[in-house]
């Protein structure tokens, strides 16, 4: 069983950074697709980032590149540094896993954390 546990939520003025990290453990054997994806009250979850299995590329969302930055170390925790934040980056940040494959839809990623809250004030 995989576990994912996030931090490094907050609360931030428009223009500050965070920096989220996402602690893995448990049986995690070969490459897993890793992302990040968000969710603000009334809206979908969406993906924020996420990095393909083998860690040699990643993709953004269009509305955060540029700012943030995902990253992945060997032990499989995954990392979001979030630069120049605004508003409308406001959500609980949820951390993601599904073994060997990026699915398109968020709903087929196969483990996921509790979330972490980002609230960034004007």
């Amino acid at each position: 069983q995989v576990q994912l546990v996030e931090s490094g939520g907050g609360s931030v003025q428009a223009g500050g950074s965070l920096r989220l990290s996402c602690a893995a453990s448990g049986y995690m054997y070969g490459s897993y697709c890793m992302g990040w994806f968000r969710q603000a009250p009334g809206k979908e979850r969406e993906e924020v980032a996420k990095v393909y299995p083998g860690g040699g590329r990643t993709s953004y969302a269009d509305s955060v590149k540029g700012r943030f930055t995902i990253s992945q170390d060997n032990a499989k925790n995954l990392y979001l540094q979030m630069n120049s934040l605004k508003p409308e980056d406001t959500a609980r940040y949820y951390c993601a896993a599904n073994p060997l494959v990026c699915v398109r839809d968020h709903r087929g990623f196969g483990y996921w954390g509790q979330g972490t809250q980002v609230t960034v004030s004007s």
